[in-house]
C-alpha cells in the first residue's frame, strides 16, 4: 500500500464505495484523515461499507443511482448543501462491465450511461464545489477510473447507444472505457484554458480481483458468475494493489492534470502504479470534443467549464 498524505480538512466523494476499488479508496482515505462521501445504488450494502470506513475515519453515504440521471441530480444538489460547496476530490469510480444489452432508467445503452454519462453529468454539476475547494497551488481533483479495455473501443459520438452498430457487451464497455478517457482529457483542456484551480486526471486498476467481472457474469449466469470466483483468483491482483494508481491520481504531489495512471508492471495488467498507455483514438482531440458536445446533448446537464 502507498502511504497517503495527511488529508485532514479534505473532503473526498467516492462512487461506486460499497465494495472493491471504491470501498478500498474510501477506506484508505477516511484513514488518511479524509471526510468520505460514499455513493452507493444498494442502502443496504452501502450500509455495511460505510461502517467499514467509519471504522478508519469519519464516513458519510451518498445515495445514487449512475444510470439514472434525476439520481445524478439530486445526488449532487445533495453533496453541495452537505459540503458547503467545498469538495477537493471526486473520484469516478462505480462502473458496470460487459453486460448484456439493457437500458438506464434514460433509455441509454447501459454501460455509456452508467460509466460515461452519469459520471459526467455528476462532474459537470460538482464543479461549482470542486472550484471552490481548489487553489492555484493545490487544485482540487476529478479521478476518473477507466480500464486497459479502452484499447478495444471504438466510440461514435453521433451512435452513443448502439443503434447503428452492432452492440455486443466487449464493446460497449470498451467504448465506455474509451469515453472515459477522452472526457478526462477534455475536461482538463477546458479547465486549464479556465484557469481553474481544478485538475483532471484518469487511472485504471489493471487486473484487479474486484466484483466486477463476477457482477458481470451473473447477469448472464449463475454458472458463470461461480466459475468467475477461481478464475478471478488467480488472473487477478488483489484489490490492495489494484487500488493504487487511483489512490496516486487522488492525491500524489508528481501528479498534474491529464495524467493517465496504471500498474507499471508487464502489459499494465499489475504492479506499482506510474504514468499508463493511451490508445491512439484515446489522444484524438477531434474525437474528445465531439463526444463533450454529445454528452451535454444527452444529458441535458450545461457542461462546465464551457
Amino acid at each position: 500500500m502507498i502511504t497517503l498524505p495527511d488529508l485532514s480538512g479534505r473532503t473526498v466523494l467516492v462512487t461506486g464505495a460499497t465494495s472493491g476499488l471504491g470501498l478500498a479508496s474510501a477506506v484508505a482515505f477516511a484513514g488518511a484523515g479524509a471526510r468520505v462521501l460514499m455513493t452507493a445504488r444498494d442502502r443496504c450494502r452501502g450500509r455495511v461499507a460505510l461502517e467499514k470506513a467509519r471504522a478508519c475515519g469519519r464516513a458519510e453515504l451518498v445515495d445514487v443511482d449512475l444510470a439514472d440521471l434525476g439520481s445524478v441530480r439530486a445526488a449532487a444538489a445533495d453533496v453541495r448543501e452537505r459540503t458547503g460547496d467545498r469538495l477537493h476530490v471526486l473520484m469516478n469510480n462505480a462502473g458496470v462491465m460487459a453486460t448484456p444489452r439493457a437500458s438506464t432508467v434514460d433509455g441509454f445503452e447501459l454501460q455509456i450511461g452508467t460509466n460515461h454519462l452519469g459520471p459526467a453529468a455528476l462532474t459537470w454539476l460538482l464543479m461549482p464545489a470542486l472550484r471552490a475547494a481548489g487553489s492555484a497551488g493545490d487544485p482540487a481533483r476529478v479521478v476518473m477510473v477507466s480500464s486497459i479495455a479502452h484499447n478495444r473501443g471504438g466510440l461514435d459520438p453521433d451512435d452513443l447507444n448502439f443503434e447503428r452498430r452492432r452492440y455486443s457487451p466487449a464493446a460497449g464497455y470498451g467504448a465506455s472505457k474509451l469515453a472515459n478517457l477522452l472526457f478526462t482529457a477534455e475536461l482538463d483542456r477546458r479547465l486549464r484554458a479556465a484557469g481553474d484551480p481544478v485538475i483532471s486526471v484518469a487511472a485504471h486498476p489493471g487486473s484487479t480481483r474486484s466484483e466486477l467481472l463476477g457482477n458481470s457474469l451473473r447477469q448472464r449466469s449463475a454458472l458463470l458468475g461461480w466459475l468467475a470466483r477461481p478464475i478471478n483468483a488467480v488472473v487477478t491482483q488483489p484489490v490492495r494493489t489494484g487500488v493504487l494508481p487511483q489512490l496516486a491520481a487522488a492525491t500524489s504531489p508528481q501528479v498534474r492534470g491529464g495524467d493517465y495512471i496504471g500498474p507499471r508492471g508487464p502489459f499494465e495488467v499489475a504492479g506499482r502504479p506510474g504514468p499508463a498507455r493511451r490508445s491512439g483514438a484515446a489522444r484524438d482531440v477531434a474525437l474528445a470534443r465531439r463526444l463533450w458536445d454529445a454528452t451535454a446533448s444527452a444529458t441535458g446537464v450545461e457542461p462546465d467549464p464551457r
